[in-house]
């Protein structure tokens, strides 16, 4: 039998495994159920500091708590010293890309950019998702000042030839930005993979901080070109120049000394928060700006700056480690942090704590946005407690809900009819967890449009895999209080704390019925919330609850039944002109589903398809050259064709 229990609930099996694990220096390996890596660490004494993960909980962060009860197995590698255990755990973490490892406390605050690496054309987005893609990709970020990534990607984009499209737009040829030297023509592989590979590489050096390197080595190439009289590529070559200088006239920012590249790193902290700011100077420029948030409940200064030096310079190019870094504290062991980051560089790193002139004033510039950003990371989360202790008071709830979902219907007298489900975690729209659903009740149609029976069908096809959960004798509470991987298996990871319905009471009836029908209405907690007067209803009580229209908990419900609406509308109105989309090719001789479906994925669009020739139609796989004149005679004769 496989054993999918964790380590921590196995005290024989833990206490044999600590005991094998030695008192020197090293690397250790938090492992799960998987076999996946959730967590690297280094320590001088590595029993006495994994020992310390099982001493009881009271003294680990939420983050580490969570990965703790995730561990199956433990491993462990043995070093000389602390300087090559530190050298290590880098590279393993590099390797490895441990979810655990990432000091950000939510992931999706700060933007990353993402270059695909290991994919035969490189593809940039930016993300604010920082997972283990495949080992070849690299992150670079995170990045403050998304606004600026964006420009600074769209200026790129137009610098530099490159795919500036997600997916090619046709199958057979490329599209304009191809004929205007926007793109390569990586869809028709009009450019090699290595070729690409290098244009990639030269961009990448801007969001390493090095775009003085590129610039010297632009120009290199610019001259080259001129005397071997390739004027055409020297002038291409002389506007990616500048478009550099144009990106390096926007940071006004500078410290003296501009021959020594270095990163200034400062932070401001409360009671449970540290909010860390990297300002990166390059050429005495500022180029970039990093954020980091970590725990700070019984960590000293020292310590968080130390951690985030180690885990920052873990996770980046070799390249991009400057040669000096100006710090607000000094840190414990800083000679074996600059030991190994010398070694990682191939050349000198120092690590200085300025006490005056213009280096300490520039220290004392990064702590106040490092404030700034505390601040504000603050107030918005105090902002959501607020919330939701307001809307567990109202509700009468034992908990603060956690995870809330809202639902909507959309239609058109009864047309397309849809639905959406949107969840907030903490207060905060969680997107991945959105889901769409299509009306599937025949007597919803044109002319019939039935919200309770739309509202009715949702909620069965959401709790229904539940409902057989329980019917099978599962414990619904002891299952959401002890998630195991089994949950997972059995899709039953999603338990929501509230879910709220846009309407009134005769929505709410509806979902009343159909949670009785799948014996769930003792489980689940209900709201509806409706629009006229914002009057907020629950299951079991006629009348409306008594709430003020401005108070924190009823603003919390109508941004969560905003964005339902939001997201359903949207749904609606991309069902309606695919359908739409549809009906128009319907109406042309000769074309059944098949043929339709073929054309729309051969030209995306059917004002592509209004464009083609009578050649380009024919080239679609099903058609032929006589259904081909009959699409481009439908389009092309004034009766039919579209304005």
């Amino acid at each position: 039998m496989i054993e999918t229990e964790s380590i921590i609930n196995q005290p024989k099996r833990l206490k044999e495994r600590l005991s094998q694990i030695p008192q020197e220096p090293g690397c250790y390996l938090m492992i799960d159920n998987n076999h996946r890596v959730l967590y690297i660490g280094k320590s001088k004494n590595i029993k006495n500091r994994v020992t310390s993960y099982f001493r009881g909980n009271s003294n680990l962060s939420p983050r580490i708590n969570l990965m703790v009860r995730q561990i199956n197995e433990i491993e462990f590698i043995v070093t000389d010293n602390e300087t090559e255990a530190l050298t290590l755990e880098s590279n393993l973490i590099k390797q490895k890309q441990p979810y655990f490892n990432v000091l950000l406390k939510d992931d999706k605050k700060y933007p990353y950019l993402c270059i695909t690496w290991s994919e035969e054309y490189p593809r940039m987005f930016i993300t604010r998702r920082r997972r283990a893609r495949k080992e070849k990709d690299r992150y670079y970020g995170p990045f403050v000042d998304v606004g600026l990534l964006r420009k600074t990607l769209f200026l790129v984009k137009r610098v530099f030839p490159l795919r500036q499209r997600p997916k090619p737009l046709f199958k057979d040829r490329t599209c304009l930005n191809y004929s205007i030297g926007r793109c390569p023509g990586v869809c028709q592989e009009k450019i090699t993979s290595f070729e690409y590979h290098k244009t990639i590489k030269r961009v990448s050096m801007i969001f390493q901080g090095r775009t003085d390197d590129l610039s010297d080595l632009l120009k290199e190439q610019m001259v080259k070109y001129a005397d071997q009289q390739q004027y055409e590529l020297a002038a291409s070559v002389r506007d990616q120049i500048k478009g550099l200088n144009q990106l390096q006239e926007e940071q006004k920012m500078t410290l003296p000394d501009s021959s020594i590249s270095r990163d200034v790193v400062a932070m401001a902290r409360d009671e449970k928060l540290a909010s860390i700011q990297i300002f990166q100077m390059r050429s005495g420029k500022l180029v970039g700006r990093l954020g980091y948030i970590a725990d700070a409940n019984k960590f000293s200064d020292s310590l968080i700056l130390k951690r985030i030096i180690e885990e920052h310079y873990s996770l980046v190019e070799p390249v991009e480690i400057p040669n000096q870094i100006l710090l607000q504290y000094e840190i414990d062991n800083q000679n074996i942090i600059e030991n190994w980051l010398s070694d990682n560089k191939g050349r000198k790193v120092r690590l200085l704590c300025p006490k005056i002139r213009d280096k300490a004033d520039f220290i004392t510039l990064v702590k106040r946005n490092a404030s700034y950003e505390l601040d504000r990371i603050r107030d918005g989360s105090e902002k959501v407690k607020v919330e939701l202790e307001d809307l567990a008071s109202f509700l009468e709830l034992e908990f603060y809900p956690r995870r809330i979902e809202g639902y909507d219907i959309s239609h058109i007298q009864g047309s397309d009819a849809v639905a959406s489900q949107v969840v907030f975690i903490d207060g905060v729209p969680a997107r991945q967890h959105y889901r769409k659903y299509k009306i599937k009740n025949k007597s919803i149609r044109v002319g019939h449009s039935d919200d309770f029976l739309s509202l009715a069908e949702v909620i069965e096809r959401r709790f229904m895999k539940w409902s057989r959960f329980k019917q099978q004798g599962g414990d619904i509470y002891t299952a959401i209080n002890n998630y195991s991987k089994e949950m997972d298996q059995l899709a039953l990871n999603d338990w929501p704390d509230l879910i709220m319905i846009d309407g009134g009471k005769g929505q709410l009836s509806a979902v009343k019925d159909v949670l009785i029908r799948l014996d769930l209405d003792r489980d689940v907690m209900a709201c509806s919330l409706a629009k006229r007067n914002e009057d907020v209803f629950i299951i079991g009580q006629r009348d409306k609850l008594k709430t003020e229209f401005d108070q924190p908990g009823l603003l919390l419900l109508r941004r969560l039944r905003d964005e339902a609406h939001r997201f359903a509308l949207s749904f609606h109105r991309q069902q309606r002109g695919s359908k739409m989309t549809r009906s128009c090719l319907s109406e042309i001789p000769g074309m059944g589903p098949k043929r339709i479906k073929e054309l729309l994925n051969t030209f995306h669009s059917v004002e592509a398809i209004q464009l083609a020739s009578v050649d380009q139609l024919a080239n679609t796989p099903g058609l032929g050259k006589d259904i081909a004149f009959q699409v481009w005679n439908y389009f092309h004769n004034k009766d039919n064709s579209i304005s």
